[in-house]
């Protein structure tokens, strides 16, 4: 089946992974974790890419960013590469690429999977084994979220000021969210839709989606289209 091209859609939250070529920890010690951050911090700023959640794991990195135009976020990720990767070969003596292929993105809708998303990131430690609770995993904008640090990689989303009026409120109120976990539908729908690069949302957000794009947003059904029986 054919790859469909990256969709990449102004001022919509996308869901972005990247993994390490061939299972390589793409960070070895904290200050590989905090020249990312650094790189991640300029580069968004620098390419009008509002980062709302991330999760530095040893093997694979994941956000949750809204690019302000069609461009940004690739810059932005070829970005991060230029600069990490030959720190990374320098300091640990190797040589070629960091990443098992080309980051895959998902579009997301806000309404319905942005605090999911927010959330399913932010939890990846715990589910990788790295910590027992989301707020004992350094390298992650949870302590962010639930009022432990300001972090300044990270833009809060309109949704996530909704939570509350004032910033007790909302670290309080997903706090309580983040207690909840999420369930194993959640997961896969939201895993089904990253790994394969398909949008994330409902039925009508992909139509809608498909409109505003001006192309096809999924790949096409296999097999032939079905042929009504000819009448008599």
């Amino acid at each position: 089946m054919a790859r469909l091209p990256r969709l990449v859609v102004p001022f919509q939250p996308h869901y972005v992974i990247q993994r390490g070529l061939n299972g390589l920890a793409l960070f070895q010690d904290s200050a590989d974790y905090e020249a990312f951050l650094g790189w991640l911090r300029s580069s968004a700023k620098q390419y009008k890419v509002a980062v709302h959640a991330y999760a530095l794991l040893p093997g694979e990195l994941h956000l949750l960013v809204t690019p302000a135009d069609e461009d940004g976020l690739a810059t932005m990720m070829q970005l991060l590469g230029r600069y990490y990767v030959p720190y990374y070969n320098q300091k640990y003596g190797r040589a070629g690429t960091l990443w098992h292929g080309r980051y895959k993105t998902s579009v997301i809708d806000a309404s319905n999977y942005l605090l999911l998303c927010s959330r399913y990131i932010e939890l990846a430690p715990v589910r990788a084994g790295l910590a027992g609770r989301p707020d004992d995993y350094a390298w992650s904008s949870f302590a962010h979220h639930v009022g432990q640090k300001s972090d300044g990689a990270v833009t809060d989303h309109a949704l996530y000021w909704a939570l509350g009026n004032t910033p007790f409120q909302r670290e309080a109120a997903y706090t309580e969210l983040s207690s909840y976990g999420l369930g194993s539908s959640d997961i896969k729908t939201i895993e089904a839709a990253v790994l394969k690069g398909w949008p994330l949302g409902s039925d009508k957000f992909k139509s809608d989606l498909e409109h505003k794009a001006k192309r096809q947003v999924l790949p096409a059904k296999r097999g032939r289209p079905f042929k009504k029986a000819v009448e008599a």
